[in-house]
Parts: structure tokens; sequence; C-alpha cells
């Protein structure tokens, strides 16, 4: 792989765009009727494009898509929220032109997309960091502190009252109730499940002795579909608690997370501390930027439950026109307009300036081989 300004991401120029990120939008991803900056340079294209996978990127997909097409009257982008996996698959299988994933295609899973592809490998492209929230709706207890241990028994349904020592050790002042624990994850094959798995696999350690994975690992209490879902069951419910995207907090809380021997709360500064310096993973083509996150990071004032959200897309389509669309949409996207408008509205990090020019240029590279 050639060198990248992604190789190691800059520590200062990340938490600096993640101090930009202002509070966590709602569920609509478009407020008010003011026109989304877009780049002055922005390419438009006829015709329509289609796009599935992550609900993490729900509301942030809806405000690029709005923003985009305030500016493109004859562009239709349709993107279907059906979560990571599924989006994978259809991108895979050539339904879509592109997907939205939680975690990069890996070597299998570019192999096989490799036929939809003219032959040509996948690229993974980062557009959307935001940190995982531990949600939960308990009566009387506004703010909770958890050991990564106690979320990984909690969610292998080992701590099922509320008023558990493990919970009660940290949580003195907190008047924890004799209630049912009930624990809400994903129904559907899930990034934002990915990522949550991997943090508890790598923070937890023995404490959840399962393998990391977009599908839930266990027989669920309760599950939901879409981080919108999981949002919904734990506010609508009692004693609950679930792992959602930021932008779908809403109203509830989040809990504090315990990393080495404090409690950190959720943050852009606290997400990016772990982002900040993650290389790029081993053995991907020069325009590939799937990165390697250390979920199991004790480093004070570190957020470890991250999620960084892709775009992937094909080197080469079959049709020049496709590539088109996708390579304008994209560049969208990653642009420091596109990244702004997102981030004011669902809190996410916007990309630091000093990768967009290595994203643009593997986005750049998208062709088709009828050209």
């Amino acid at each position: 792989m050639l060198p990248s300004t992604l190789r190691k991401l800059s520590a200062t120029a990340l938490i600096g765009a993640l101090t930009l990120a202002a509070g966590c939008g709602s569920d609509n991803a478009v407020r008010g009727t003011s026109p989304l900056p877009v780049p002055d340079d922005l390419v438009c294209f006829d015709g329509s494009l289609s796009g599935s996978g992550s609900s993490a990127q729900e509301n942030a997909m809806q405000t690029w898509v709005a923003g985009y097409q305030s500016a493109c009257d004859d562009a239709l982008v349709f993107y279907d929220s059906i979560g990571s996996g599924g989006g994978r698959s259809q991108f895979i299988d050539g339904a879509v032109a592109f997907a939205g994933s939680d975690a990069a295609l890996d070597e299998e899973e570019n192999a096989d997309a490799a036929p939809r592809c003219a032959g040509s490998d996948a690229i993974n492209i980062p557009a959307y960091v935001v940190p995982i929230a531990v949600v939960f709706h308990l009566e009387g207890v506004s703010s909770l502190k958890l050991t990564p241990e106690a979320i990984a028994k909690i969610f292998n349904q080992e701590i099922t009252r509320w008023n558990d020592p493990e919970i009660a050790e940290h949580n003195p002042d907190a008047d924890l109730p004799d209630t049912r624990i009930t624990p809400v994850s994903r129904s559907d094959e899930s990034g934002t499940t990915e990522n949550f798995t991997r943090y508890l696999a790598a923070a937890a350690e023995d404490a959840w002795p399962h393998e990391a994975g977009g599908q839930w690992p266990i027989t669920p209490v309760e599950a939901a579909q879409g981080n919108s879902g999981v949002a919904e069951a734990v506010e609508n419910g009692k004693g609950t608690i679930g792992y959602v995207e930021a932008s779908h907090i809403g109203h509830m809380t989040a809990a504090e997370v315990g990393v080495g021997e404090e409690f950190v709360e959720l943050s852009p500064e606290s997400a990016g501390a772990v982002i900040a310096g993650s290389p790029e993973r081993e053995g991907g083509n020069e325009h590939d930027h799937a990165l390697e996150l250390d979920y199991g990071t004790t480093e004070p004032g570190a957020y470890p439950i991250v999620l960084v959200s892709y775009e992937i897309a094909c080197l080469t389509y079959p049709q020049a026109d496709q590539a088109e669309r996708v390579r304008a949409f994209l560049s969208y996207v990653i642009s420091p307009e596109g990244q702004q408008a997102v981030s004011e509205e669902t809190g996410s990090a916007p990309l630091p300036e000093d990768i967009h020019k290595t994203l643009q240029e593997s986005i750049d590279a998208i062709s088709g081989a009828d050209q």
C-alpha cells in the first residue's frame, strides 16, 4: 500500500475537528428550511443512484441526500437503511451502487464483490465518525457508571437486576431499584453490533465469551431493527438498556464507561482520543482506507466505543455512468461542506481536512469499465 495521510490520523487534527461537533441531533435529518452548504465545485449528475446499509448513517445520509439534491435538481439519490450487513450483501450482489457500512468489507467479501466490480477491488472510504452510546431508561436514575465487565455481563444476561453489586459498587449515590434489566440488542445484522461486540471482546475480556460479529451472538431478551428501533425500545421500556449510534440518543441518558481507573463520558473529544492515531488495516490496495481501532484502550479521557462508518464502492464499475454518479455523490459526502452539515445535525466528527485530499484521490480513481 502506498503511503497515505490516513496511515496514522493526526491526533491534533481529528480531536480539533471533533470539538466542532456540538451535541446530538434528532431523528429529523434536516431541520429548518435553510439550504445546506455545498462545495463551489460540486459535480451534479442526471439520473438516479441507489445505496443501502448502515442505520447508524441514517440521519447523516438523509442530510447528505438533501444537500446534494437541493443543489442538483436532476439527481435522485436513494438510501435504504437496512443495516450494514444487508447493505454489504446488496452491494456484493450488485443490487445497489454503493453501501454504507459500520464495518469495512473483509478479504472474503472483497473477493465476492469482484464480479460486480468488473474484476476490480472494492474500497472502504471512512465517512462518518461517531461514538456508540450505551443508553438506559431506569426510573429515578439520571446517571450511571458501568465498567466494561458490567456492560458485558448485562448484555450476556448474567447481571439481571439493576441493584446488582457490580453496578451498585460504582454508583453509590444512585437509588438503584430491584428491577429486572432488559437488554435490547439488534435483530438485524449490524455494523453497530459488530463495533459494540468488538469493544466487549477487547475491553471486557473473559466477561464476554463470544466472538465479535455483526449478528447478536445469543438469544436476546429483546431485539429491534436498526438504531432507531433499539432507541425506541429502550426509551419506551422500563429498566431497559441498549446500544445506539450517538445521534439516536434523543432524550435518553448515556452511561459513563469505565476506562482504566476512571469513567469517561461520551463526547466528541473523548471519542477522538480513540480514533486519533488509528492505523489503516494492512493488506488493502492503495485506495482502501479501512481503519484498525483500539477498543481496549486504557488511555485517560478516551471513550472506547467508537464507530467509523464507511461508504463502500467499486474501483471499477461495469458502466461509466454509474461510476460518474458514485464519484459525484461520494465527493460531496466527504467534502468539508458535507461533513460539517452532518456534524451540526448528528454530533459526528467532521473528517479532518488533512485527509480529505487522500480520500478524494481514491474517489477520483473510481471509473467505468466501458470508458
